[in-house]
């Protein structure tokens, strides 16, 4: 992909990163299903972040995904109010750290599978699934590194990975699945 396409993704990745982390991912029951109260939007319990990472993935590519989770990351510590609890550099101790460092290398290894094979559904939620893990990989090593290297710590190391790994998975799940057909079907319409 040309550079300036590839930044043009980076930036907007960052834009929908920053976005993603304030809005919350629902879903809504089947038009056939509705009742007299209408349409009823159900929570997934998650935002729609790691959609955004892993989605610039999809459609720009390894480097543009790589590059705007950076800038997200420099954004996010020099006191920029753009994660979940503000930002700064204080924000280095923070036990959901490690997950936000992980959509670097997340975001890169998701476009560097997405662009590895041919387009299509599957491959796109595979790439989605593959980023996935590499976000969670990286946020439990450094959450496991954080337990052990800073003392006093007030919440045990079971609850933690609870809270940011195991209870958040299935609606980051179905956020892979909608990105997965978002950027299937994006790809199609822009032929690429």
């Amino acid at each position: 992909m040309p550079a300036p396409i590839e930044l043009i993704w980076a930036f907007i990745g960052l834009l929908l990163t920053i976005g993603g982390t304030f809005l919350p991912a629902s879903v809504t029951m089947p038009i056939g299903l509705w009742d007299d109260r209408g349409l009823q939007a159900y929570s997934l319990g998650v935002t729609y972040q790691i959609g955004a990472v892993l989605l610039v993935g999809c459609m720009g590519g390894k480097n543009a995904a790589a590059l705007s989770q950076i800038a997200y990351l420099v954004l996010g510590l020099t006191l920029w109010p753009i994660f979940d609890r503000g930002g700064g550099i204080g924000y280095l101790k923070e036990a959901s750290f490690g997950y936000l460092l992980g959509f670097v290398p997340g975001a890169w290894v998701c476009g560097w599978v997405a662009f590895k094979v041919a387009s299509r559904l599957e491959s796109m939620a595979f790439s989605c699934l593959c980023g996935l893990f590499t976000v969670h990989a990286i946020g439990l090593i450094y959450l496991i590194f954080s337990y052990l290297l800073i003392p006093g710590k007030k919440v045990p190391l079971f609850d933690e990975i609870l809270t940011y790994s195991v209870y958040p998975l299935p609606g980051q799940l179905a956020v892979v699945c909608a990105i997965a057909l978002l950027s299937f079907t994006l790809r199609r319409l822009m032929f690429y």
